[in-house]
């Protein structure tokens, strides 16, 4: 009898070689000049050095491949830890300042350029990618003010927003001085908390 914990699926296994090639071959296409419209299931195979099934296996459609490398580029939002607002804060600006190097910040700006052209990639890219971590960051605040250590008033969206804006706004290929994330957190706090 076969324990079902280690019978895989029928099929070929997938290869994380070509899963990364696939991925990369996405971003890099997408942070070219031409972006989302240079990005088609042909270029990316090519690039990958894959067969178009390959990527037909793992997205069902060029929407979906291009949501799911700027997933696996985006740094992780860590949850909060609670040990402080400021340490839950810091793994934030921490991260979204990681966020920043690599392709993913010009892969997004293509991507923000391109959101009228594509509002259903755009929709899902929010809804995929985006919304997940500002809930991390919405817990990180909730943890504060619950704790005591931030205003019980606070607007989280705009509390968010300030945050994000910080790491958005110097131009995408401008090097962050390494204190960056402990200044933005500083200066955040003290109009947030009590």
């Amino acid at each position: 009898m076969t324990d079902s914990m280690t019978t895989r699926p029928p099929g070929r296994p997938r290869s994380e070689r070509a899963e990364k090639a696939i991925v990369d071959a996405t971003l890099e296409l997408l942070a070219e000049e031409t972006g989302v419209a240079g990005v088609s299931i042909e270029a990316v195979a090519t690039r990958a050095g894959v067969g178009k099934t390959t990527i037909y296996r793992r997205w069902p459609n060029k929407e979906a491949l291009i949501v799911g490398a700027l997933a696996t580029a985006k740094a992780p939002v860590p949850p909060p830890v609670g040990a402080s607002a400021r340490e839950d804060l810091l793994m934030v600006a921490r991260a979204l300042a990681a966020g920043r190097r690599g392709p993913h910040g010009r892969c997004f700006h293509s991507l923000l350029g391109s959101a009228e052209k594509y509002p259903e990639l755009f929709a899902r890219y929010r809804q995929d990618v985006i919304e997940p971590r500002r809930e991390m960051m919405r817990a990180a605040l909730r943890l504060g003010i619950e704790r005591g250590e931030l205003r019980p008033d606070l607007d989280l969206d705009v509390t968010l927003a300030m945050l994000i804006g910080a790491f958005g706004m110097p131009a995408s290929q401008e090097a962050l001085p390494p204190d960056y994330p402990e200044r933005v957190v500083d200066a955040l706090l003290r109009g947030i908390a009590l």
